[in-house]
């Protein structure tokens, strides 16, 4: 892969429909171009104290820094190839989205929400809301990013981008919990509302609301992949029960038969494109050890259960990836696990660890990055000391 970056600016786009969010072109200039060559390759590399949160593709790490800027990263060697520029010194990063597929990763930081191309590492575009707003939530699918946005976390409204140049498709006032994010699949986009009691589904182009789920339907939290959607407990609770595991049919949002969960507190989901749900549960009363739960959602029944300390996980190649827990003689390891076999597998579909990384080791609070496609690498950012290793996939 070769990848040329220059001088930037960031796009104009017009205001959104409300009027509630003005548009904004702010110019910033790109570091010098740098040629990148070669595949993914195993290295290890210094985060600057400013690179709050990291993604990743096939083909690179995008790190968004503090607070709305960007540093792109070659996945051959980890060094930087290019950066966009914060727009001001002070202020959090409020977390990464990386639409692969659109070649653009999205950020925001208070008020402003920017994308950067990651094909030529500039600035694409970029929006600011009124006084008294600030983003809350970031998603992104199928040439659509969304934004959620409120007011000291009432008052919350939904916005909807084209992801390739910023121009806004709509923006409107939401019943919606502004922490609980945003799912989407294909040209639709779903919230729940601040009582978990009801999911909406929007349009993506025109968010003209067309369904909801039935009167009765418990969703705190919205789990989405391939063309699956979940509802769980909340992450957030403060309660020691939790709604039962409910799988929605995307068009409808019809509840379907769905495996019964373990009753335990779900803190994160992520879904095959084949329909294996992977939950973290664990409990409400003594957080900590919990366990990643697989549940086929076609078949409605639980497939197997690995004990660990972490949500960081991924999914890729038909495999699990997560990392060993402290308690165990095999910490500080990255595990991979057939997807539909679990931990007991044999053979080909054998469990398979990688070597010891300091980096992986509790203390460094260690995030996990999946790059996906042909890598066959996981990218591991460790938070205390501010590295980022690329190790092979075990």
């Amino acid at each position: 892969m070769v990848l040329l970056v220059g001088c930037s600016g960031a796009g104009n786009t017009g205001p959104s429909s409300s009027g509630r969010a003005e548009v904004a072109s702010v110019p910033v200039a790109a570091r010098s171009a740098v040629a990148v060559d070669g595949p993914w390759r195993a290295w290890t590399r210094s985060l600057s104290p400013r690179e709050a949160s990291c993604g990743s593709t096939a083909h690179q790490i995008v790190c968004a820094t503090t607070p709305d800027g960007f540093v792109g990263r070659s996945r051959a060697t980890g060094e930087v190839t290019w950066t966009i520029p914060a727009t001001a010194n002070g202020g959090a990063n409020g977390g990464l989205v990386v639409a692969a597929t659109d070649e653009r990763a999205v950020t925001s930081g208070g008020r402003v929400l920017r994308a950067a191309n990651l094909r030529t590492g500039k600035a694409a575009w970029t929006h600011r809301l009124p006084a008294g707003r600030a983003y809350a939530g970031v998603g992104a699918a199928s040439g659509v990013v969304y934004a959620l946005d409120a007011r000291d976390g009432t008052d919350v409204a939904l916005g909807a981008f084209r992801a390739s140049d910023g121009a806004a498709l709509w923006h409107r006032s939401v019943d919606a919990d502004p922490y609980e994010g945003i799912a989407a699949l294909g040209d639709r986009v779903y919230t729940t509302d601040g009582a978990g009691t009801k999911v909406t589904a929007r349009d993506a182009r025109t968010g003209r609301t067309v369904a909801t789920t039935p009167a009765g339907t418990e969703c705190p939290h919205l789990v989405s992949g391939g063309r699956y959607l979940v509802c769980t407990g909340s992450r957030f609770s403060a309660s020691d029960t939790f709604p039962p595991l409910r799988r929605l049919d995307p068009v409808t949002l019809q509840p379907r038969r769905t495996a019964e969960d373990t009753g335990l507190k779900p803190e994160r989901g992520l879904i095959s494109s084949d329909g294996v749900l992977m939950l973290f549960e664990d409990s409400a009363e003594d957080p900590g050890a919990g366990s990643w739960n697989a549940y086929d959602l076609n078949r409605a029944r639980r497939l197997w259960s690995y004990d660990t300390t972490t949500t960081e996980a991924g999914l890729v190649r038909g495999r699990f990836v997560t990392l060993t827990p402290d308690y165990d003689a095999s910490r500080g390891r990255v595990i991979s696990i057939d997807l539909r076999v679990g931990p007991t597998g044999t053979g080909a579909a054998a469990p398979r660890l990688s070597p010891s990384y300091p980096q992986l080791t509790s203390g460094e609070h260690p995030e996990l990055l999946v790059p996906g496609g042909d890598s066959r690498h996981v990218v591991v950012r460790a938070r205390t000391h501010r590295v980022l290793r690329s190790i092979p996939l075990p």
